[in-house]
């Protein structure tokens, strides 16, 4: 089993990198195999809508993106973590899971999701909400912990010094491990995943007018 960890942050080794190394010493401890992906500081371009990913299953930008969706193939779960800018996810993760999850969306259904949040002072839940609507909007299981997955600190030293923050962060990688043995002893017992149904896209526009028509011809 390995775990993804996608450090978000444009310094490699962090704030951001320190509470997601928190969370990757508690899953190591469970024999579970990890990976901490930096995005670095080159520019990550946002989606631009073309579709062309949804003929080749990959980002017509050859990037960290598809050079990540090619890892998520072979992992079981996933942390993503970012520091506060303005009160939201860095530019460039939320550029990177933009594509990330449009492109590679079959590589990231029902495999395990959680997020990590490293701030100063404020703006972390905004955050830390913006990030688990990528998990859920794609059949990904959120993996919790006893407090919401935030650090505060403005430097690693700092962010080390946060005990619950970091507590929290080893809860987040033992429930994760937990899960993770969870589903592969369900797999062994035969449990398989929900069958899916073929997607429903409400055009609520066209709804609107639907009504609209209907009570001009009562």
């Amino acid at each position: 089993m390995k775990v993804l960890l996608v450090n978000g942050g444009p310094h490699k080794e962090g704030c951001t990198y320190t509470a997601l190394k928190e969370v990757e010493k508690q899953l190591n401890k469970q024999d579970i195999e990890t990976e901490i992906f930096w995005l670095g500081v080159k520019p990550v371009a946002g989606c631009i809508g073309c579709g062309s990913c949804k003929n080749t299953g990959k980002c017509f930008v050859d990037d960290k993106v598809n050079e990540f969706i090619e890892k998520a193939k072979k992992a079981d779960g996933f942390v993503f973590g970012t520091p506060v800018h303005f009160a939201s996810a860095t530019g460039a993760i939320t550029s990177f899971m933009d594509r990330v999850f449009y492109a590679g969306k079959p590589v990231f259904q029902n495999k395990l999701g959680a997020c990590v949040v490293s701030c100063r002072r404020g703006g972390a839940t905004s955050t830390f909400d913006q990030l688990n609507k990528y998990f859920t909007i794609n059949n990904m299981p959120i993996v919790s912990s006893q407090y919401w997955n935030m650090v505060h600190g403005n430097i690693p030293e700092e962010v080390m010094q946060d005990e619950e923050g970091m507590q929290t962060m080893r809860t987040l990688g033992n429930n994760m491990a937990w899960l993770l043995k969870c589903i592969e002893q369900g797999k062994k017992a035969g449990i398989e995943i929900p069958e899916k149904e073929q997607p429903i896209k409400t055009n609520y526009i066209g709804t609107e007018q639907k009504i609209i028509n209907a009570i001009k011809n009562k």
